[in-house]
């Protein structure tokens, strides 16, 4: 093709692009999620850090593109399963489950909805593909990573449906843990239950109440009475109906928290100390964190279903029961609330919590290990997600659904989702330049 042609060509397809993205922001940053001016600066900021910090901001643009192909393995539309809706490699972490042991597994449960397991794997599949791009990692050594993820899905949602594991006690436990993962878990076997409790609050007159620092800082005497008022709501979610669970739940204070999330920016989150004991000095005190949350992105591009928003039209109730439908254990904090007609979940702050680092990651081998590892968890949540077969959310055994949609092959399906994926993250890169340019066009538009 001539030279003047092709350039005009790539023009064209980068102004189109453009245009679609600017189109997506204006309509899910400002029209629906009603961010400011400031709160989008903010967003757009971290989101303009790298193509992985990108991609992390922008899941509207990732459902836009892939609900709009055609792929072989999706699960029928009548047998969706939970999702986690907006898995990536910072996505999973290191916490104390329910029965105080130390565990690695997804963490984070905001975008939860009903479709196909495709789409998390599809999504998580994409992100190692740009964590590998960060650590400088070759072409074959990203395809070697993502397909490392979908081996140890398949094969360990293969052994689910076999009844060789069962995923509602399968864990990554210390015991089970390899590589970096082992290594992280045995750090955090040393923290002290009041590690966290340190960190975030203060002894002022025998009495603990938070610090002041620049992410907590004291709320508005308006945010304190709508928290307390709401408070008796929550209650009603974890049964909190004695005297002695209201004492353990009684607030004792309250917090604002800034400077979390990417695509969480522009929701309230707050932190809650409550009495949980009679320790000495408030010691055996417990930080709850009370976040907002909205329509999951997945809901806006998967089919509706009636049946699925009557039962779960409270978004926190949607979280809640998500995270219980996903996780082995869940944490016994997990409620919901109302603030006007703003939705929250409410859900323990692991003294525990902490995610692997990707400096951490050394070698190709501590990738594979880890993204094997990963594989097997995102096998295990969605292996979990008929436990409430009995209450008709999911009336079938979602392993023996997703079994069947990967096929025979495992190999074919593994190599098919890797080459996609690898080159997705090409289109993720190609969207970020666009974008850090359509970013630098707002901020001389906006000081003019």
């Amino acid at each position: 093709m001539d030279p003047k042609l092709a350039e005009r060509v790539k023009l064209t397809q980068n102004k189109l692009r453009r245009r679609t993205l600017s189109a997506i922001f204006q309509e899910f940053d400002q029209k629906l999620m009603k961010l400011t001016r400031d709160k989008r600066e903010e967003k757009y900021t971290k989101m303009s850090e790298t193509a992985f910090s990108f991609f992390r901001g922008s899941a509207y643009l990732f459902y836009f593109d892939v609900s709009r192909e055609w792929f072989p393995y999706h699960t029928p539309l009548s047998r969706p399963t939970w999702i986690q809706g907006d898995l990536h490699f910072e996505n999973f972490g290191a916490f104390r489950n329910e029965r105080g042991a130390l565990v690695y597994d997804v963490n984070d449960f905001d975008e939860g909805y009903l479709g196909s397991y495709l789409y998390d794997l599809m999504r998580m599949s994409v992100s190692i593909a740009l964590v590998g791009r960060l650590k400088g990692q070759s072409y074959n050594n990203q395809i070697s990573g993502v397909e490392a993820y979908l081996q140890a899905y398949s094969k360990q949602m293969r052994r689910f449906a076999k009844g060789k594991d069962d995923p509602g006690t399968y864990a990554v436990d210390l015991e089970r843990a390899e590589g970096p993962v082992k290594k992280l878990l045995k750090k955090l076997q040393k923290r002290k239950d009041q590690h966290f409790l340190e960190k975030v609050t203060a002894l002022v007159q025998e009495h603990r109440q938070f610090a002041t620092t620049d992410e907590i800082v004291s709320p508005t005497e308006v945010e304190r009475d709508s928290l307390l008022e709401a408070w008796p709501d929550y209650l009603a979610t974890v049964a909190a109906n004695d005297a002695e669970r209201l004492n353990h739940f009684k607030v004792k204070d309250i917090a604002v928290k800034h400077g979390s999330g990417t695509a969480s920016i522009g929701l309230d989150r707050y932190y809650v100390l409550i009495e949980a004991g009679d320790g000495a000095q408030g010691e055996d005190d417990v930080v709850l964190e009370v976040k907002e949350v909205r329509v999951p992105v997945p809901a806006y591009f998967m089919p509706y279903s009636e049946s699925f928003w009557s039962s779960f039209e409270h978004q926190g109730k949607r979280v809640t029961m998500t995270q219980k439908a996903m996780h082995h254990e869940a944490d016994p904090y997990l409620g919901w609330l109302s603030i006007g007609e703003r939705q929250f979940y409410v859900r323990e702050r692991s003294p525990y919590k902490k995610r692997l680092k990707l400096e951490s990651l050394e070698t190709v081998g501590d990738m594979l290990s880890v993204t094997d590892t990963m594989g097997k968890l995102t096998a295990k949540m969605h292996a979990r997600a008929d436990s409430d077969v009995a209450q008709g959310i999911l009336a079938y055994h979602s392993e023996v659904e997703i079994v069947k949609a990967m096929g025979n092959d495992e190999d074919v399906f593994c190599t098919s989702i890797a080459n996609w994926a690898v080159s997705y993250a090409d289109q993720v890169e190609q969207d970020y330049a666009l974008f850090t340019e359509w970013l630098g066009g707002r901020k001389k538009s906006s000081q003019s």
